[in-house]
């Protein structure tokens, strides 16, 4: 069995050079596993109903209706029965250019009076034409070179570096948003969901993080994907360092020795505004300079990031549901079943009992995944006890499979974070939300690769996350853009954060 393992392990290297010897030579790429489809099976079947073929419903545009009486040629004698109404939609498309005649005085005492704009003018393109760039871009994945085509055959004069402007200069409000979004979500959130993908920016490979529940998204681009970096993107923008209980008890749990707390501990400074100012205070404490492992400077760090992030309310009775990626194992952390049951999915079969013992452990933990959602609908103290037992049944059986018995003493040792949800079955089992969410950078990334400036980058992310944070509150893209940009006669809408924070439900 161990050969069968190595055997295994050594195919997977096959198949990776293949790959890239595929790409290389422009083949055609190897075909993927399709998803287990667990979440769906597990869904109790629907009962047989009538096909009942309804039409499309009544149209109601958006939009005033103007009407309009089309006459009829009809002889004499012909009597008058009233209208039938046939409904149109069409888009005018059309561009407007104004010159406004600014007058110009000279005060007596030699000073110039300019008149000023009218309101929502800010530069020489109008707010109509900026929210149509902006919807355009980021919500409907169009790329610049095809938009400067658009507008131009649309009749706009406007040059590329223009149009380029218009997507990233000037949008600190959005990208402020953005993080106050972030903020308000954190400090309200029950559970949040996380993930991340490949990003490329300033001609290098870094990676793209996803935080959300369904109430807001928000992206971070960097360039590392380690626990440091996560941490930091949870403070949100803040910039602090806090020795708190929180951050002690951090690196208890991280495995750093008594005696470290301790001479930090002693130390009077508990608060540090910056990076410097923190790393300044391990330098004088001797702890950078250290080669153990668990690495103190490291470990620290993290601590006062995490004390952090209590000291500023996020994330304090929240469960973080990951796809056991290590650097989100935080806090209260939970794990997707989704992925778990993948593991068992996707693992290599070499003989007919290898392939019956694969079967046998998918269907259990198919049926355990559906007694885990009928759990959530209604818990009870007495059908949490039988569940943990019954994962104790499941993951405790040894098949003769010795891949497959190593996957389930994982499994077990997993058990906290997959059963969170019998404490918390509030929270969902998986992580489909973040897989969601983050499909949309995934298509930016394959139409526009990467970013170059860091303004492209912060307003590519600040866009998606407000983007996708209006779908979850039932806003659209177009009349937020529109308030935001003080186009005439759009509603107004307030801050997303006041709309995230009136959605929060109590734990």
């Amino acid at each position: 069995m161990e050969l069968f393992g190595e055997v295994a392990a050594l195919r997977q290297v096959v198949v990776g050079l293949r790959a890239e010897i595929a790409h290389l030579k422009d083949l055609p790429k190897r075909p993927r596993i399709g998803p287990s489809g667990m979440d769906k099976g597990t869904e109790p079947a629907k009962r047989d109903q009538p096909e009942d073929r309804r039409g499309r419903g009544k149209v109601t545009p958006r939009v005033a209706i103007d009407e309009q009486v089309v006459y009829a040629s009809v002889p004499p004698g012909s009597r008058f029965k009233g209208y039938e109404p046939f409904l149109v939609q069409d888009l005018v498309i059309s561009v407007r250019a104004t010159c406004y005649q600014r007058e110009r005085w000279v005060t007596p005492d030699g000073g110039t009076v300019l008149a000023p704009l009218p309101t929502g003018i800010a530069g020489h393109f109008g707010a109509e034409l900026r929210r149509f760039v902006l919807m355009q871009y980021h919500q409907c994945q169009s790329t610049l070179p095809r938009l400067l085509v658009l507008l131009r055959s649309m009749g706009v004069a406007i040059s590329q570096r223009q149009l380029q402007r218009l997507l990233t200069a000037k949008h600190d409000g959005f990208i402020a948003e953005a993080q106050n979004v972030l903020r308000t979500g954190l400090a309200t959130a029950n559970w949040v969901t996380v993930d991340d993908t490949g990003a490329r920016h300033a001609g290098k490979n870094g990676f793209c993080t996803q935080i959300g529940d369904d109430r807001f998204t928000w992206f971070g681009t960097r360039a590392s994907k380690s626990r440091l970096n996560f941490l930091d993107l949870l403070r949100a923008g803040h910039t602090d360092y806090v020795l708190n209980d929180a951050a002690y008890g951090y690196m208890r749990s991280q495995g750093l020795p008594a005696a470290t707390i301790a001479h930090l501990k002693a130390q009077p400074e508990v608060r540090f505004d910056d990076t410097a100012g923190w790393l300044a205070h391990l330098d004088r404490l001797g702890l950078t300079a250290l080669r153990v492992t668990p690495d103190p400077q490291r470990v620290a760090t993290e601590g006062a990031l995490w004390g952090s992030l209590q000291a500023h309310k996020f994330l304090c009775d929240a469960v973080v549901l990951s796809d056991d990626a290590g650097q989100f194992n935080i806090g209260r952390h939970a794990l997707c079943w989704v992925h778990a049951e993948r593991l068992v999915h996707r693992l290599d079969a070499f003989n007919d009992h290898h392939r019956a013992a694969q079967q046998q452990v998918r269907g259990l933990i198919w049926d355990f995944y559906a007694s885990l959602k009928a759990y959530r609908l209604k818990p009870s103290q007495r059908q949490r006890l039988a569940l943990r037992a019954r994962f104790d049944r499941i993951v405790g059986r040894r098949t003769g499979f010795v891949t497959l018995d190593r996957l389930l003493v994982r499994l077990h040792a997993n058990k906290d974070e997959l059963l969170m949800v019998l404490q918390r079955p509030e929270i969902p089992l998986h992580t489909n939300g973040s897989e969601n969410d983050i499909r949309c950078y995934v298509t930016r990334r394959k139409i526009s690769a990467g970013t170059r400036s860091d303004a492209g980058r912060d307003c590519r992310d600040a866009f998606l996350s407000l983007a996708k944070t209006c779908s979850k509150l039932g806003i659209a893209v177009w009349d937020y853009l529109g308030s935001r940009l003080g186009v005439a006669g759009c509603t107004p809408i307030e801050s997303l954060e006041h709309y995230v924070r009136a959605r929060s439900r109590p734990a």
